[in-house]
């Protein structure tokens, strides 16, 4: 299911025909290293982590993570979406590109697209959003959205300390 366009990108559900695309996602060097391994290592732990992990948000809350897809040539560049998670009071907006499409505003103009839905649509307020204390491509993003560090926080099983970021409704 398509959840929204922008002028270049396209946001849809993800299904279990994506699985190579979550594969190489989630082994990606960026999210290794900033989201941590997942333990993603075929199509079958990819389908596995979908079904688990993914299409049953977007039931259980309305929202979930979505893949964004560039308009020009259905290309799969990164996911972005909101997420209910533990040790957060509210949600929060994540992204994640593959390293052949940052830096090249994909992940500004999906996230904006998902503040915009999760405020307007969802009536979600504040969104929150987390990143880690070296990401600084994500540090970026996030200010560009408008959001402001008020902190830091560690989620539950989580010895990392991460930078919280907050956005109220415009």
């Amino acid at each position: 299911m398509i959840l929204l366009n922008t002028e270049r990108l396209r946001l849809r559900s993800m299904t279990l025909d994506d699985a190579d695309f979550i594969l190489e996602l989630l082994n990606s060097p960026g999210w290794l290293k900033h989201i941590g391994d997942r333990g993603v290592n075929d199509l079958d732990q990819a389908r596995s982590y979908l079904q688990r992990m993914v299409i049953p948000a977007y039931e259980k809350f309305g929202f979930g993570f979505y893949v964004i897809e560039r308009l020009s040539d259905s290309a799969r560049v990164g996911n972005c979406g909101l997420v209910k998670r533990l040790g957060l009071d509210h949600v929060d907006i994540g992204y994640s590109l593959l390293k052949q499409y940052e830096g090249q505003g994909y992940a500004i103009e999906a996230a904006k697209a998902m503040l915009d839905h999760g405020f307007n649509v969802l009536k979600l307020d504040p969104i929150q959003a987390i990143t880690s204390m070296g990401n600084e491509g994500s540090k970026r993003v996030l200010e560009k959205l408008g959001m402001s560090c008020i902190g830091t926080v560690r989620l539950p099983d989580d010895d990392e300390e991460l930078l919280l970021y907050n956005k109220v409704c415009p």
